[in-house]
């Protein structure tokens, strides 16, 4: 095993095959390990978060690496069968490339079983290995930039099924009409690790597979949804946001949740909800909504101008900060910001809305969570019947910057620091990175005059990356993972921004500039040889 860091909770375990990723996920999830939060498979590594209040990283390097690896445990697990059209548009390359022609393709794909190792890429994207398949193929050197949902793929030694339209570079060799993620089911992935997949030829059976029946979200609140509150324009983008969606890696999907979290704890202890309460998370400000009963809001975040319009028509401005009483009839307005780029609006009460795999927050690459708001749009504020005290003393964590800014983060490096050249490190401490405008929820596209130049030239398999990654694909220009990132990712991560900047990284404007500070040296460390230390 080695051992690679990857931030300030989080580290890397590096195997050598899949079997023994495999082995050592099924004794991380048999016998836990106190203090480990979660843990991403993926081809080769393992990604583990930790919390370090409860436990040191050394600690945790020392027992993993007394784990046994030399064998996946084999266990009875849900069998699950898929029937296919085998008419992909890829399949008489992929049966050109091996040497064999469709039908035995197709009879290899079929005859063998196959088992679910990991999930990634997108919600419900299931990594299926087989041993005797012998479909090794590589993956498109041009990938394509839709493939339909229901897709049957194979890449290196993986089959897959897309689960939703998205872009891939897959080898593709059949469709399926079986709907491999289905949010309103009980259990919404339906390839799950460990479980064991048998695909079958419609054309030549007459075996049939049923699904489990979707439902629609049986969690929405039991209250009288009202309409409290009206929008009437949403600007670039208004999203229910909370803390997020933890611990639901094994169904492929990221955290998400607010891009500063600190400012949404503000807006909601201004207006006496719970800190973790759901809020508007507003980009770029545009917003404008009307109360149609009193009601206490707030709005933190990034510096913009308040306007509000009564039923009189009379104007006055308000204050980011601080707690804002509208009265029936209200339009409140939120301004284009002179700094940052994202606003939370909380009410008190909080918001009437379902969660969706434990959390209210949207996520804008899996497409999970309450949809964006609308104009038109009402919304349902609960009934506050504790009388909570609010706060008057919010103040904004740190300085939001401008476009004109340089903005300074800290950096831990790894896990792939070694596959740049020295060169390449140099620019990351001293290259000036601008943001831009292709940046979003999912990550902040960055761009360098000079580019990243990798030492290690082959293909990564993929692994688990994490909010804050600097993840560098093959032109060199980095980009900076945020909050909807996806779960897994194919090029090599040079470091990652500590946690504490990361809210500072949701709120940098286009054309902002940073200067990445990393910590200290990159180091990685083997078995019980333990060294784990940022200068």
């Amino acid at each position: 095993m080695r051992f690679l860091p990857v931030n300030l909770s989080a580290f890397m375990v590096e195997l050598q095959s899949l079997e023994q990723t495999m082995a050592l996920t099924d004794s991380l999830n048999n016998m836990p390990i106190q203090g480990i939060e979660e843990i991403t498979p993926a081809a080769r590594t393992i990604l583990v978060r930790y919390n370090p209040i409860i436990t040191k990283i050394n600690e945790l390097v020392r027992e993993i690496s007394l784990r046994d690896v030399s064998k996946v445990e084999l266990k009875v697990s849900k069998l699950v069968t898929i029937p296919v059209d085998y008419r992909g548009e890829d399949i008489a390359e992929v049966a050109q490339y091996l040497g064999i022609t469709i039908d035995e393709v197709i009879r290899r794909h079929t005859e063998n079983e196959y088992q679910v190792a990991f999930s990634g890429f997108a919600p419900g994207f299931g990594y299926m290995v087989s041993k005797g398949a012998q479909l090794n193929v590589p993956r498109r050197q041009s990938p394509r930039v839709r493939i339909p949902a229901g897709s049957v793929a194979l890449a290196g030694e993986f089959s897959s099924v897309y689960p939703q339209a998205s872009p891939g570079g897959w080898q593709l060799i059949g469709t399926t009409d079986i709907a491999v993620w289905d949010i309103d089911r009980e259990e919404p992935a339906l390839l799950q690790a460990g479980y064991r997949v048998n695909f079958i030829d419609k054309a030549r059976s007459n075996v049939t597979y049923s699904l489990p029946i979707s439902q629609p979200i049986k969690n929405r609140s039991q209250q009288i949804e009202t309409t409290d509150l009206t929008v009437l324009a949403v600007g670039l983008q208004t999203l229910f946001q909370d803390m997020g969606r933890i611990g639901q890696s094994a169904l492929g999907i990221s955290e998400s949740g607010a891009m500063d979290k600190r400012a949404l704890h503000s807006a909601n202890r201004l207006v006496g909800n719970s800190s973790d309460s759901t809020a508007l998370e507003i980009t770029q400000g545009g917003f404008k909504a009307r109360a149609n009963r009193d009601l206490l809001v707030a709005i933190t975040g990034a510096t913009c101008p308040i306007q509000i319009m009564t039923s009189e028509n009379e104007h006055y401005e308000a204050k980011t900060y601080q707690p804002i009483g509208l009265a029936k009839g209200d339009v409140i307005h939120v301004g284009r910001p002179s700094q940052g780029v994202r606003s939370y609006f909380a009410v008190r009460g909080g918001f009437n809305v379902a969660t969706v795999l434990e959390s209210c927050s949207f996520d804008t690459l899996a497409q999970v969570g309450p949809a964006p708001l609308v104009v038109g749009q009402s919304l349902s504020i609960k009934a506050n019947n504790q009388q909570s005290a609010i706060s008057l003393n919010e103040t904004p964590a740190f300085e939001y910057p401008t476009s004109e800014d340089v903005v300074v983060l800290d950096v831990v490096l790894g896990p792939r620091t070694d596959w740049f050249t020295p060169q390449a490190i140099e620019l990351l401490r001293n290259q000036l990175w601008q943001v831009t405008a292709a940046s979003n929820r999912i990550g902040l596209r960055l761009a360098g005059d000079v580019p990243f130049e990798r030492e290690k030239q082959q293909e990564l398999p993929s692994e688990g990356t994490c909010i804050g990654a600097i993840q560098v694909p093959a032109n060199g220009q980095p980009v900076l993972f945020l909050n909807d990132h996806p779960l897994t990712g194919g090029y090599p991560v040079i470091g990652t921004v500590c946690e504490y900047h990361l809210d500072l990284a949701g709120q940098l404007p286009v054309n902002t500039k940073i200067r990445f500070n990393p910590l200290g040296e990159f180091k990685q460390f083997e078995g019980s040889h333990v060294e784990y230390e940022n200068k």
